[in-house]
Formats: structure tokens, C-alpha cells, sequence
């Protein structure tokens, strides 16, 4: 017997396998290889290949890491902007931001100033890099007159705690001798903060963080994420030292205590610094991408789910977003498959954990890591027509809704 739904307009269809479906595809970046875009569209290619008569939604996502631009931009309808600045090692960039000029709102990415998928790999030790670069976009969305920033800061190369952008936006960091600090790794010697001479423009600067790490500590910025952008345990102490005595200095000076907070330590303590010399709210990146897609419509309209990510492990079911979609559609009773690169889910979930319909992963299934990284758009097609193929065999398949 043939299955049919009801289409936006209005037409019914059906498919050969008796069950024509809405098809939401909502994956992240596969870090290093396709952008959450390139990802949507390799999926919907493979999956239609498969299943051509369904009918397939394309909503890309950004927890605040690489890519949050081009994703939170089309969903806001904002234009790219470019402006001349400099990358983490303060080499000259023109770097791109976005604007929405009827709600006079810029998008702002991190990675596409600061980001360490912009240099070139060891070149550059950390005790180097800062985000100064990151002011000049800052400036230039004001200067258009923005009253809100949506700035996702995931992806960095830096950790300083966001002493480069708040000397790029007027702060002065002062020694003993009342000279200016210019290095991050100086600021143990750090004795005073002062603010812009003038005060910045009164805009809401939302800061989209994709962990929730604080500055400081075992699983503070250093510790956690520093081995990914060059420092090794040798650094610690130095770089602990520093961003211990920023924290002092504007409790201080500031009165303001909130290296505790979660988000605090995401992107080498960027978070830490837009907090406190920018007046930043921190956001789960991923609630703020679900607010502006309207998220929990498409997922209650759609009948099956797709995400997915580089590598779905344990660490996906901790807070990512792809772990987000899977628990909240089983929440709704929408069947969600899982795509990944690779997949290691432990063999003894919980019930709780057990958030996934299918898993499916490119490595070992379809290829090795060296040929799926060599060509990613075109495995994971093939690992999205694998799926569709699984899934008409499925005994747990959605039927119609209403």
C-alpha cells in the first residue's frame, strides 16, 4: 500500500516504499572538512538519491564555533561586510562580518578574525597571538550604527583572556611604573586597568560560546583548550599566572567577579574578557541558533530528523548541538539519525543517552579517514544514501503525521 502526506502546497505524494517523508537536515560543521552548509547539501544529495520523493529541508547550525556567520547571516537575511584588520599574529586581513540594517543588527565570528584554521599549523606559539584584531570589526559594525551584536567567538587561536580586543577597544593596562602593557604574557606584572577615554555606544553584544568552561583552573581555557592551539604543560604555570592576575585586577578595579561563570574560559578566555570590558551577555550558541531558525517548529513539522557532525562520541550527548537535536526530537517522538565522520558511542547507554534512531558513520563503514577526509562531501553523500536505504527497511520508521 502506498503511503501519502500533504505538501506546503497542498498536493499529496507518495513514494514506491509506501511512505513519502519531511525531511529536516540540521547538521553542524565537520571541523576542518565541510562547513555545516557544504554538510546540508552533501546530505540531501545522497539522502534524495535514495529517496527522491521526500521532501528535504536544509537548516544548517553553529553552536558559536567556525561558521556561525554564514549560518546565523541567512537566517537574519544580513549582507557580508568585509573590513581590514589583522589575524591573531596581527598580520594584515580583511575580514568578514555581517549586517542587518532593518533590525540594525551585525553577526560577528571570531574564527574569521582570530581563528586558528587561519595560520598556518605550529608556526605561531600562543604566547604570540591575542585578539586585538577582533576590535576593528567591533568598530566598524558600531560606526553602521548597530544596536545589537551577535558575535559567536568559538574557533580562536588565542588565549588571552580578551586582553588583545579590549586594548583594541580603548583599555589601558597599566604596570607599577604606570607604563602600558602590550603583551598578554606581560600581565602578571599588571597593576591597573583603564577604561576608554570614551564610553562606547550603548548596543547589546551577545557573545555566543560553544563550551562552558571558566577561565580558570583544571577545567578552565589554558588546561582544556591550550594544547589545541600550541601550549603544552611547560606553559601552564605562565599562562594560569596571567590570566589569574587579569581576573584580580578587575575585581579589583572593575568590581567585577565573574571568572567563574560558565563560558567564561571558551575561546582562550575571550569570553572572559568580552564579558568585562565589552558588557557581553554569554549564550549557549546553540540556543541562540534554535531562537533565530525557530528550531522547535521545524522539528515539530518534520517527520524525520537528520544531524550530524565530524565525529558523534560521547562528548556529542555533553551539550553539542547535534546531541541537542537528537534529545529533543525524542522528546517530541521525531526519529533522528545520527551522521558522523566516525561514531563511538559507548556500548552502555542509559535510557536517557539513548537519544540517536540510527548512527552512521563514514569511518569504518564506508572508507578510511584518509580518503574521507580527502574527499568528505562526497562519502558523506554516500553515507546519506546508505542511510535512506536503511531506513526504508527500518521497522521503527515514522508513519505520516496528520
Amino acid at each position: 500500500m502506498r503511503g501519502e502526506f500533504r505538501v506546503a502546497d497542498g498536493t499529496r505524494r507518495a513514494d514506491k516504499w509506501g511512505m513519502a517523508l519531511q525531511v529536516l537536515v540540521v547538521p553542524d560543521k565537520f571541523k576542518g572538512t565541510l562547513s555545516a552548509q557544504a554538510a546540508a547539501e552533501a546530505i540531501a544529495i545522497g539522502w534524495r538519491s535514495a529517496r527522491p520523493e521526500d521532501v528535504v529541508e536544509l537548516l544548517p547550525m553553529s553552536d558559536g564555533g567556525d561558521g556561525f556567520g554564514e549560518v546565523v547571516s541567512q537566517l537574519l537575511g544580513a549582507a557580508p561586510q568585509e573590513v581590514q584588520t589583522v589575524d591573531a599574529a596581527h598580520c594584515p586581513r580583511a575580514a568578514r562580518w555581517w549586517w542587518e540594517p532593518r533590525t540594525k543588527t551585525s553577526v560577528i565570528e571570531a574564527a574569521q578574525v582570530i581563528g586558528l584554521a587561519l595560520l598556518a599549523p605550529r608556526k605561531h606559539h600562543p604566547f604570540e597571538l591575542d585578539s586585538f584584531g577582533l576590535g576593528a570589526v567591533l568598530r566598524a559594525a558600531a560606526e553602521r550604527g548597530a544596536t545589537r551584536h551577535l558575535l559567536g567567538i568559538g574557533g580562536s587561536a588565542t588565549n588571552d583572556g580578551g586582553f588583545g580586543v579590549a586594548r583594541a577597544v580603548g583599555w589601558q593596562f597599566l604596570d607599577a611604573d604606570g607604563r602600558r602593557i602590550g603583551r598578554w604574557t606581560e600581565l602578571t606584572r599588571l597593576q591597573r586597568i583603564c577604561a576608554p577615554a570614551a564610553a562606547p555606544r550603548n548596543a547589546e553584544l551577545l557573545a555566543a560560546v560553544d563550551v562552558q568552561n571558566p577561565l580558570l583552573g583544571p577545567t578552565g581555557a589554558t588546561r582544556v583548550y591550550g594544547p589545541q592551539k600550541g601550549l603544552t604543560p611547560e606553559d601552564f604555570p605562565l599562562a594560569e599566572q596571567c590570566l589569574d592576575r587579569l581576573r584580580q585586577v578587575v575585581e579589583s578595579d572593575l568590581g567585577l567577579a565573574c571568572a567563574a561563570e560558565p563560558g567564561t574560559g571558551a575561546a582562550g578566555g575571550l569570553g572572559y574578557g568580552l564579558r568585562s570590558f565589552c558588557g557581553a551577555r554569554l549564550v549557549p550558541g546553540f540556543e541562540l541558533f534554535a531562537r533565530h531558525a525557530e528550531l522547535e517548529r521545524r522539528l515539530r513539522t518534520a517527520q524525520l530528523v537528520i544531524t550530524a557532525e565530524g565525529a558523534i562520541d560521547r562528548s556529542t550527548l555533553m551539550g553539542k548541538g547535534v546531541g541537542q537535536i537528537a534529545r529533543r526530537c525524542r522528546e517530541l517522538g521525531v526519529p533522528c539519525l545520527g551522521l558522523g565522520g566516525g561514531a563511538n558511542l559507548p556500548a552502555a547507554l542509559s535510557d536517557a543517552e539513548r537519544v540517536f534512531t540510527q548512527v552512521h558513520s563514514i569511518v569504518p563503514s564506508l572508507t578510511d579517514f584518509a580518503q574521507a577526509t580527502a574527499q568528505p562531501a562526497r562519502w558523506l553523500a554516500g553515507l546519506a544514501a546508505q542511510a535512506a536505504r536503511s531506513w526504508e527497511a527500518f521497522p521503527g520508521r515514522c508513519a505520516p503525521k496528520a
